[in-house]
């Protein structure tokens, strides 16, 4: 599962039909005030589609977390246009994937202590964690199986 492909079957329940889909994570995303402009979705048959424009890699990376750790949702296409990276003349799906940061999935037994073990070798790390992915998870202690995060590498 790469970072575009998500469990349908968990996350966040945010709407009842997909009609209705497109408009609640829309609302989601803007919530978290991610500084996207002209932000929209649109869905159909689990894929949810983000477009908008903004001026950090690492909102378009968290606008695609939200709308994908959501229940129902099983792919995010991402049509972000990333000013830093555009205006660099790069493309600007590369830059969901970067050097620095790694994508996760919460395994069952998981928390975020045994996930900072993992990738610092120090469990005391798991707020660098849980502030890289402040969006999606709200409390440190309520993480999911399936749920996808970021991990920030630098």
């Amino acid at each position: 599962m790469g970072l575009l492909a998500f469990a349908k079957d968990i996350g966040s329940k945010l709407f009842n039909k997909d009609e209705e889909a497109a408009e609640k994570i829309t609302d989601h995303i803007k919530a978290s005030n991610l500084d996207i402009r002209d932000l929209n979705v649109t869905f159909q048959d689990g894929k949810a589609t983000v477009i908008g424009t903004t001026d950090s890699a690492e909102a378009a990376q968290k606008a695609v977390l939200l709308a994908g750790n959501v229940k129902g949702v099983s792919e995010v296409v991402p049509k972000i246009d990333i000013v830093e990276v555009t205006s660099a003349g790069k493309d600007a799906s590369a830059a969901l994937e970067p050097g620095n940061v790694q994508y996760y999935e919460i395994a069952s037994g998981d928390t975020l202590s045994k996930i900072a073990q993992k990738f610092y070798q120090n469990a005391n790390q798991y707020q660098r964690i849980f502030e890289a992915n402040r969006e999606v998870i709200k409390d440190p202690d309520l993480i999911y199986p399936g749920q996808k995060i970021r991990i920030p590498m630098d």
